[in-house]
């Protein structure tokens, strides 16, 4: 457990719980490392262990963003943007 553990910290992998703690102790760690060997360790003293990691993002309207056009206004269709060789200038 204690591999896996620093394995994840390298992966800048956290609880994102706001109620969590911010730091774990040692002897948590230690006592859980003990548990978890006994209920799942195999013979050889491995312990077989699995992890998620969830990705999540945000997002906030703002005033600042661009506000989207009326609907029906584009130039062109979706079909057409496959026909297009180069990017066009941006738009002033």
């Amino acid at each position: 457990m204690l591999d896996v553990m620093k394995d994840l910290q390298g992966m800048g992998e956290s609880n994102c719980a706001w109620n969590r703690k911010s730091m774990l102790h040692r002897d948590t760690m230690l006592a859980a490392a003990a548990i978890y060997q006994e209920m799942y360790g195999k013979e050889d003293g491995s312990v077989p262990a699995t992890f998620q990691i969830l990705y999540m993002i945000g997002w906030k309207p703002h005033e600042s963003q661009a506000k989207p056009l009326r609907r029906g206004s584009a130039t062109a269709s979706f079909e057409e943007l496959g026909k297009i060789r180069q990017p066009s200038s941006p738009a002033r």
